[in-house]
């Protein structure tokens, strides 16, 4: 199991209650009094540690090596259902945009989704979860397959940003994905989004225009992410929990301000800590959204959706 610095307490306690079931084990001694007090003991640890977790904290649980990614996702909520889809038809299939059909509680659903990728070897083959433009038309491509046979659609919106590189540039990154901004303003069929990791720039935006957004609860959303923001502001990386601090990128600063609907709660230490946990409260909030959004008239909910975004924001005559 992997700690993060602020969790050093945890790794502690949870050493000395292997060592204590160690003991207990090899020398046939009673320790259970000793291994119940420090569980509980780590219980009470974990909540004190994150019920007051600062934004930077926060931004921390998101990219944590064990947190599920967004196939992990997709696998437990279609129960292993799924049948990826791939390519742009222009260029090549993008690996850190992944996409396809799978069943939902029996109806079918187009999940869309950056992917990282969960060792060393695997996030170079996803690009880090970093898409390129044929990414963002791929994403498109299957949101127009599931209009065509009225699927709706689900995003899982994990990623550090867009790829900034010279060749994504030169294939047109920025029109990629303003014409995915627009064409989900329009889309006919309910779309979902969440986001499940990191919520970064357009990169996130790409795959994020939906008729109801969420945010996990230890999840960031922003134009920006807090070291890069330093970097420009104080020419250093060293000020990026002030930065995190003044980006109001977590789901209470995003709720506060409207730009998601709501935060879905996660199991006591992140979503990584109780994956099954997760993927049952997300699994019952999408049945749930999506059958309300279907009961709805086409046309209004586009209009609702319209509504929705053009109302964020101030506009300062």
């Amino acid at each position: 199991m992997n700690y993060l610095d602020f969790e050093e307490p945890i790794m502690t306690l949870r050493e000395q209650l292997d060592q204590a079931k160690e003991i207990q084990d090899k020398n046939d001694l009673d320790m259970a009094t000793t291994v119940e007090e420090l569980e509980v003991k780590i219980q009470e640890v974990i909540q004190e540690i994150y019920s007051k977790l600062t934004p930077w904290q926060r931004v921390q649980v998101s990219r944590h090596p064990d947190r599920p990614y967004t196939l992990d996702y997709i696998q437990a909520l279609t129960d292993g259902d799924f049948l990826e889809l791939h390519g742009d038809r222009t260029v090549k299939d993008d690996k850190a945009m992944v996409g396809g059909l799978g069943e939902l509680d029996g109806r079918p659903v187009m999940f869309i989704g950056q992917q990282k990728g969960i060792n060393t070897k695997m996030r170079q083959y996803r690009n880090f979860g970093m898409a390129n433009p044929e990414g963002y038309r791929k994403a498109l491509r299957l949101m127009k397959l599931a209009e065509k046979f009225n699927i709706p659609v689900v995003t899982l919106i994990d990623t550090p940003g867009a790829y900034p590189g010279l060749e994504a540039e030169e294939r047109g990154q920025g029109e990629a994905i303003a014409r995915n901004l627009l064409e989900m303003c329009q889309l006919q069929v309910p779309i979902v989004c969440m986001v499940i990791g990191e919520g970064a720039s357009g990169g996130a935006l790409g795959i994020g225009i939906g008729d109801k957004v969420f945010m996990m609860e230890n999840t960031w959303y922003s134009v920006i992410s807090p070291e890069s923001c330093s970097s420009i502001l104080w020419r250093s990386w060293d000020f990026k929990m002030q930065a995190a601090e003044a980006l109001k990128l977590t789901g209470e600063d995003m709720k506060g301000l409207g730009l998601v609907d709501d935060i879905v709660p996660e199991p006591l230490g992140g979503a990584h800590a109780n994956r099954e946990e997760t993927f049952a409260t997300v699994k019952n909030l999408l049945i749930t959204e999506l059958d309300k959004l279907q009961k709805l008239n086409a046309d209004k909910r586009v209009n609702s959706r319209l509504r929705k975004f053009s109302n964020m924001g101030v506009v300062a005559g």
